[in-house]
């Protein structure tokens, strides 16, 4: 199991670029503390799924499968495409609203390493037996469990349980401890991590292990994580600089360096909304800017998009209009076909790039590879770039005008002494209003989550009509437990047993199950679709 790394070989595709591996998300349950994560979780996943089904353009999310573990597992949805699928997965959040927040159940050690190797065997026969586009792009699966309980617990009993089982087709293995603690002031945009998390972050046998807080905030930050470019077969951005402009780093005259970046958005463009006038991902469409950078990377005659730095500009020499479209961030690349020597070296020079930007108050003008291919006689047109530095080790690329998108405009300067009346009524009126030191967007709230759901929800029930109903499970301390109409797994699920003795082994798949036909249900859409 290789964390961060793909199967795919090759160059990259715009596809494969802009859409993330097949994930597993099993929720780990256990009383009491489940009746203080149900509601947010609950609410973070209808949030984040009410926006991930929603986004134009290619699908970021390609498969989705949610497993719940309490006394037994249980497949709550199967595998499904995630794009156009908001009224299914929102049916499975009801699910988890409704399970057992009370009482107790006896707990079955075995049941997580079950779930994960049931989910395992569900996605291999999806991808056996479905041909659709979205199933061949990966072949490996991100498994993510959510529990409360101490994440260090959970990873040893994981690497217990699941030493003889064959991972190969997991991408990534992932524990998640929600911790008890709130949130009061919501300062920043990242989750917040194990203090004993270090770059690996990863314990015993690859799972990777990570603590976010118990609330909605946080919990969407996790999720829409999942919608970032993760893939690390190659670096993505090739930027290149003389080393005369920076006394600090010593190399040849006539030999620029190279700095191998990855990219990361910074926000999502408000144009891959429903709603908009037109949701296509143009060339020339200054709104889809960035994604327009990963199409051109991905059609790049070289595995990588180059961004040539041609001059230096005071920071306070730029103008904030002339720049146009999303910002997206360089940050040192990732990618695992690089030798450790040569990521540390890259790193080291990135980092005493944004240092010296910063000491020197400077940014940079870069030119990025030509648009189209230019024909013997015709020179092809460019986009310029000016870079940032900024106090983490990232640097912010934003597109700058040229000549040729500049129109005329003519500003009178701004007169010395305004009237005394008029200062003193605006200088009252700015008096009254309240001053924060930073804008915080997590604290302002546009309404868009409800708004997306509201668009795609349908009526809650029976939404298929090959969907199977199943019998509500009873609980030895509850009665009275709701009836719910579940999404029945299109794998035979593993037998449960009783929990095992630490000398026994895992019981066996058997051929029965191993050989079951998944059948893709009628909701799922195309990935290709709009």
């Amino acid at each position: 199991m290789h964390p961060g790394r793909t199967t795919g070989k090759g160059p990259s595709t715009h596809t494969q670029i802009d859409q993330q591996p097949p994930r597993l998300l099993i929720v780990h349950i256990a009383l009491p503390s489940w009746g203080d994560i149900c509601a947010n979780l609950c609410e973070a996943l209808q949030n984040f799924f009410s926006l991930a089904c929603s986004l134009m353009g290619p699908s970021r999310m390609s498969l989705f499968s949610l497993y719940m573990v309490q006394d037994q597992h249980e497949c709550i949805l199967p595998f499904v495409q995630v794009k156009g699928n908001f009224p299914r997965l929102q049916t499975c959040i009801s699910e988890l609203r409704m399970l057992q927040r009370e009482g107790c159940f006896r707990s079955q050690g075995a049941s997580l390493r079950l779930a994960v190797e049931d989910g395992l065997q569900q996605f291999k026969q999806y991808s056996t037996h479905v041909t659709t586009r979205a199933a061949l792009t990966y072949t490996s699966l991100e498994i993510t469990i959510l529990t409360s309980q101490p994440g260090k617990e959970v990873v040893k009993q994981l690497e217990e349980g699941l030493k003889d089982t064959d991972l190969a087709r997991v991408r990534r293995l992932q524990v998640v401890e929600v911790t008890k603690g709130i949130l009061e002031h919501v300062d920043s945009v990242s989750p917040v991590e194990d203090p004993s998390n270090d770059e690996s972050s990863i314990l015993g046998t690859d799972i990777d292990l990570q603590t976010i807080d118990n609330d909605i905030v946080s919990m969407e930050i996790f999720f829409k994580a999942w919608l970032h470019n993760s893939g690390t077969d190659q670096e993505q951005i090739h930027l290149l600089l003389s080393s005369q402009c920076f006394s600090n780093i010593s190399r040849p005259r006539d030999n620029p360096m190279c700095l191998k970046c990855d990219l990361q958005e910074r926000l999502l463009s408000p144009s891959l909304l429903p709603g908009t006038a037109d949701g296509s991902l143009r060339m020339d469409d200054p709104k889809g800017d960035f994604i327009t950078l990963y199409q051109m990377a991905s059609q790049s005659s070289t595995s990588h998009y180059e961004l040539q730095v041609i001059k230096a500009l005071k920071s306070s020499g730029l103008c904030e209009s002339l720049t146009y479209g999303l910002p997206f961030i360089l940050r040192p690349t990732s990618c695992w076909q690089l030798d450790w020597d040569e990521l540390e070296t890259n790193q080291q020079h990135f980092h005493a790039l944004c240092h010296s930007l910063l000491k020197r108050e400077w940014l940079l003008l870069a030119k990025g590879e030509p648009l189209g291919p230019g024909h013997s006689q015709r020179i092809p047109a460019s986009t310029f770039y000016v870079i940032m530095p900024s106090r983490s080790l990232t640097l912010l690329v934003k597109a700058v005008a040229t000549r040729e998108l500049m129109l005329p405009s003519t500003f009178p300067l701004l007169p010395e002494d305004p009237r005394d009346d008029s200062l003193k009524n605006m200088e009252r009126m700015l008096d009254s209003l309240e001053l924060e030191p930073t804008y915080n967007p997590l604290q302002v709230q546009s309404h868009l989550y409800s708004h997306l759901s509201n668009i795609y929800a349908k009526p809650q029930g029976r939404l298929h009509p090959h969907w199977e109903s199943r019998a509500p499970r009873k609980h030895p301390c509850k009665t009275g437990q709701l009836e719910t109409n579940r999404a029945r797994a299109t794998v035979a699920p593993l037998p449960i047993t009783p929990v095992p003795g630490r000398a026994s082994k895992m019981p066996a798949v058997s051929k029965s199950s191993s050989d079951a036909f998944f059948l893709p249900s009628e909701w799922e859409e195309d990935p290709s679709g709009p």
